[in-house]
């Protein structure tokens, strides 16, 4: 499978991210609402906190991707939004959440 070892990589990514989201206490159990998870803005930035959309969206979907032996999407740019948005939750401590983002795009935009 060419795919082997940047599927293997991201996914370890992904639990790495899903990991440290927990650990900072942006994890829900409780799935957003259906109509907020029918936006058609990227990122869902209308309905959803970037937080939410990485647990909800991206997470899942990145998965299935890898799970299905597909190429990586590339073109990945979340980590800008992500210092943004992040910057705004004062009482935690994302820098290790930030890094995991970026080495995420910079995994999907190697070719």
């Amino acid at each position: 499978m060419p795919h082997a070892e940047p599927h293997q990589l991201m996914r370890n990514l992904l639990q790495e991210v899903e990991a440290e989201m927990r650990a900072c206490g942006l994890w829900s159990a409780a799935p957003p609402s259906a109509a907020a998870m029918n936006s058609v803005m990227p990122f869902m930035y209308d309905t959803l906190r970037l937080h939410q959309w990485l647990q909800w969206v991206f997470l899942p979907r990145t998965r299935a991707v890898i799970d299905a032996g597909a190429a990586l999407p590339g073109n990945c740019h979340i980590h800008a939004l992500a210092e943004h948005e992040f910057a705004r939750l004062e009482d935690i401590d994302t820098a290790r959440l930030l890094d995991l983002v970026r080495q995420v795009d910079t995994l999907m935009n190697t070719p």
